[in-house]
């Protein structure tokens, strides 16, 4: 089991972290609002089916949570990929990957944030289904979820999506490096390389 020995419990810390999470999503509710009236138009033609992806994900004490996104796949009754396979890349619409490189599929996540299920920067939360196994395969899996999953985190960052096992223990390895150095310098870079990722694939 990972030891969080130096894990901040700097009660201030986590209370600014909270008043700047909510008051990023409130500013950024009328994007959210743009999107929700003009995205279904356009998903007519390029992204048949419903606007916004629901599913399950493993949140803070590996407690299940329902994360909402717009959808930039092609819809599936039951997602039938298992927890060691890769993502089912030929299932993403051309729309969606636009929606995906421009990181805009994740702005519906505010609400799960305002909703106190997840923070702006975080480790990234994972389909319940395969997390449920993760906690049996992977080393410090569980201790990953001691705090809020986040919409971008440190191992967005460096290793982007992971998928996989193998994957799955890299991406733990930097979210307990990031809970055990969480501070205002660590969110800093996190939020600047979010930005500066964003804008790089916006422009491929």
């Amino acid at each position: 089991m990972v030891k969080f020995q130096h894990f901040s419990g700097n009660k201030l810390f986590w209370l600014n972290k909270r008043i700047f999470d909510i008051s990023i999503c409130i500013l950024l509710l009328p994007l959210l609002l743009i999107m929700v009236i003009f995205l279904p138009l356009i998903n007519y033609f390029f992204n048949s089916g419903s606007l916004f992806f629901i599913q399950d994900r493993m949140g803070k004490n590996c407690k299940v949570f329902s994360a909402i996104k717009f959808r930039t796949m092609v819809p599936t009754q039951e997602i039938t990929r298992k927890y060691d396979e890769p993502i089912e890349v030929s299932r993403i619409t051309s729309f969606g990957k636009i929606l995906r490189k421009s990181r805009i599929d994740e702005l519906p996540q505010i609400l799960n944030v305002l909703k106190g299920e997840m923070s702006l920067i975080g480790p990234r939360p994972d389909y319940y289904e395969h997390a449920v196994e993760y906690l049996k395969n992977v080393k410090g899996y569980r201790e990953r979820h001691i705090i809020r999953p986040g919409i971008t985190g440190l191992s967005q960052i460096r290793l982007g999506y992971a998928e996989g096992l193998e994957a799955t223990a890299k991406k733990v390895s930097v979210d307990n490096y990031y809970i055990q150095n969480v501070g205002y310098v660590i969110e800093t870079k996190i939020i600047v390389n979010t930005i500066i990722t964003i804008i790089r694939g916006m422009g491929k």
